[in-house]
């Protein structure tokens, strides 16, 4: 799995990027499943995070979500990402 993350209208700080490493191990259990993992954070008046995944069997998960807070935002995210990775792994598992 390639993960790449970038922030668009400010830099991250070495402790925001840790923090989006760590969560990112949350969905380590697919791997093996997602090609590409693209995370993207903006930040206006809250902080936004975009997120795409792409399957080894060409579908594609995407999530979004925000808050004031970092780590708040990232949280939410990553919990529907979470979510959305699991619904394909069934879905896939079940046409086997």
């Amino acid at each position: 799995m390639n993960k790449t993350y970038s922030a668009v209208g400010f830099d991250l700080e070495k402790k925001q990027s840790d923090m989006i490493e760590k969560k990112l191990e949350r969905v380590k259990y697919a791997e093996d499943l997602i090609v590409d993992l693209i995370v993207r954070v903006k930040h206006e008046q809250e902080y936004v995070f975009d997120a795409n995944a792409n399957f080894r069997w060409g579908a594609q998960a995407h999530v979004s979500a925000s808050d004031y807070d970092f780590g708040a935002a990232l949280n939410k995210m990553m919990d529907v990402l979470d979510v959305k990775v699991k619904k394909e792994k069934e879905k896939v598992q079940e046409k086997k």
